[in-house]
C-alpha cells in the first residue's frame, strides 16, 4: 500500500516539475503568459489519460510556475483552478479518443480571459482574449498534447503500469 503511495506521489511530483519547467522555457520566449499564451506545459495535460497523478501534479506545477513566473494572486489561484479543472476533465474523459483534449483547452479560454481583463486590466476586447486564448490552448494542449498522446500511447503498459 505504501509503495503504492508512493508511486503516485512520485509520479505527480515529476509532472508538477515538468510544467515548471516547460512554462519557464515557454516564458523565455515570452508565450507563458499574456493575451496570447502557448505554454508548452500545457501539453501535459494529456498525462491524466495515462495517470491520475497527473491531475494534482499538473495543478501543483501550474501553481508553482504561476508564483515562480511573477504572476498576480489572482492568476496564481485562477490559472491553476483552470489547470485543475481542465486535468480532471481530461481524466473523466480519458477513454474518449480526441475529446479527452478538450477540457483543458475550454477551461482556459472561460477562466484566463477573466483573469487577464480584471488582475492584469488589459483593455482588449473579452472575445478577442477568449479567441487568443483558445488559439493558444488549441496548440499547446490540443495539437502539442495529441503528438505526447500519440507517443505514449504505444508504450503505456511499459511507462504507467
Amino acid at each position: 500500500m505504501k509503495n503504492n503511495r508512493s508511486v503516485y506521489l512520485c509520479r505527480a511530483a515529476m509532472t508538477a516539475v515538468l510544467y515548471v519547467i516547460l512554462t519557464y522555457v515557454s516564458a523565455e520566449f515570452g508565450l507563458a503568459s499574456g493575451a496570447v499564451q502557448v505554454r508548452l506545459s500545457e501539453a501535459l495535460c494529456v498525462l491524466p489519460v495515462f495517470m491520475p497523478a497527473a491531475v494534482p501534479g499538473l495543478a501543483v506545477g501550474c501553481f508553482f510556475a504561476n508564483l515562480m513566473t511573477g504572476c498576480v494572486i489572482f492568476d496564481v489561484i485562477f490559472g491553476t483552478l483552470a489547470t485543475l479543472l481542465g486535468a480532471m476533465g481530461t481524466y473523466v474523459l480519458r477513454n474518449r479518443p480526441v475529446l479527452f483534449l478538450l477540457p483543458p483547452i475550454l477551461s482556459n479560454m472561460i477562466i484566463i480571459p477573466f483573469v487577464l481583463r480584471y488582475a492584469y486590466h488589459l483593455g482588449d476586447a473579452h472575445w478577442y482574449l477568449v479567441a487568443t486564448i483558445g488559439a493558444g490552448e488549441f496548440i499547446s494542449a490540443g495539437i502539442l498534447g495529441y503528438c505526447l498522446y500519440r507517443a505514449l500511447n504505444p508504450h503505456r503498459n511499459q511507462i504507467f503500469k
